[in-house]
């Protein structure tokens, strides 16, 4: 399925099926993976919510370290992509689920590619499991030939529009030496010149956001000092994996009110890692300031270690960023480098078109790991790598 950013994939669709499926007369669960654990736990407070139920009873999430669920009542789980495949390692068959929805498939992550191989066998001998594979950017037809159950039956294919606005892109006109001095300039050009909405603001990690908020702080405090009238009051909010729960949430308080009844309203600038770019849709935000990088896990034949290694983002994250923008108002995006403009016009050559070498870049230790983890015979773990490597070379 390929809907639009702020389609509702992630929250609706889940509840239709719950509906449809009823798997709860047959005490069996809705399963919905999320490539990261914020992404799950927002997401399925934000359902439960809709269906007016409690948190960890009826809807619930499961994440390492943490398991908000409720054996016997839930039948609808968030969970992240490895929490699934640790379930599979121990009931290759997954029995407990009537449905399993892959969402935000084209991250394309290690432990969501072993779970499409996993799922394709899994569909052979379970006729009554239902799979959906979820995303807002993503290469349908590849995904439909390889779940097709025939080589000239191809899985079918289920397009939902979203509530799209016009978007207005801007690049800067040279190379920027230092893209995070460039995205706080870029941010508190935002804050002065432009019209009320939120930022959006993608860096690499916690060390630059925690730093970029600081100063975000501080030279908007400097603005209101100089000129209250015509500059209104700044919250900057960090966001990364690491951030407890409790401060993560905060991302979804609104933006600090006017200093006096006629004043100019506030706004609220969220700096977040690549966690925000799926299955988070922040209401109010306007504009987007993305640098066009990240950090990916990189292998290093040298050390023969995994490493973080901020490189340039794929074209579906491109894509994905412009979509945070909330899908409610007009949108703006300020790209702090040229070559995105590039990037997301024409084939850039050094950039992947979506994240599919994930797999080719991670150990092949790792994969093994996985594969071999599962209770089958090497025959079995060697068909099951081909099956994850065939998109790949498609």
């Amino acid at each position: 399925m390929v809907g639009e950013t702020g389609s509702g994939k992630t929250t609706q669709i889940p509840q239709f099926v719950a509906y449809s499926d009823l798997p709860h007369t047959k005490g069996k669960l809705v399963a919905c993976t999320q490539p990261r654990r914020v992404a799950a736990m927002s997401v399925a407070k934000r359902v439960a919510d809709e269906m007016d139920v409690q948190l960890g009873r009826h809807v619930g999430y499961s994440i390492r370290f943490e398991d908000m669920t409720e054996p016997g009542t839930t039948f609808l789980k968030y969970m992240t992509d490895g929490m699934l495949l640790r379930e599979a390692m121990n009931d290759p068959n997954l029995e407990r689920y009537s449905t399993i929805i892959l969402d935000e498939a084209h991250e394309r992550t290690l432990a969501t590619d072993i779970l499409m191989g996993l799922l394709k066998d899994l569909a052979k001998r379970r006729s009554d499991l239902k799979i959906i594979v979820m995303s807002a950017t993503l290469d349908a037809l590849k995904f439909q030939k390889y779940f097709g159950l025939t080589a000239g039956a191809p899985a079918p294919l289920f397009k939902v529009p979203g509530r799209t606005h016009p978007v207005e892109v801007f690049y800067t006109q040279e190379p920027e030496p230092d893209y995070v001095e460039a995205a706080i300039r870029t941010v508190l050009m935002i804050h002065r010149a432009e019209e009320p909405g939120d930022v959006l603001l993608f860096l690499t990690g916690e060390e630059e956001i925690e730093d970029a908020c600081r100063k975000i702080k501080l030279e908007a405090d400097d603005l209101v000092n100089q000129d209250s009238d015509s500059v209104g009051p700044l919250v900057c909010i960090p966001l990364y994996s690491s951030l407890p729960p409790q401060q993560q949430q905060r991302i979804f308080d609104p933006a600090p009110t006017p200093r006096t009844p006629d004043g100019v309203p506030g706004r609220k600038v969220v700096v977040s890692t690549n966690i925000a770019e799926t299955s988070l849709t922040i209401d109010g935000i306007v504009y987007v300031v993305d640098p066009g990088f990240s950090k990916q896990k990189v292998y290093n034949p040298r050390i023969r270690v995994e490493s973080l290694l901020v490189s340039p983002i794929s074209k579906a994250s491109a894509q994905q960023r412009a979509g945070r923008a909330g899908s409610v108002f007009m949108r703006k995006i300020q790209a702090s480098i040229d070559w995105l403009q590039d990037l997301v016009r024409f084939d850039y050559v050094d950039v992947p078109a979506d994240a599919a070498k994930a797999l080719v870049d991670k150990t092949r230790c790792s994969c093994a790991m996985y594969t071999k983890s599962f209770t089958c015979n090497n025959e079995s773990v060697v068909h099951l790598c081909h099956r994850v490597l065939e998109m790949k070379c498609n």
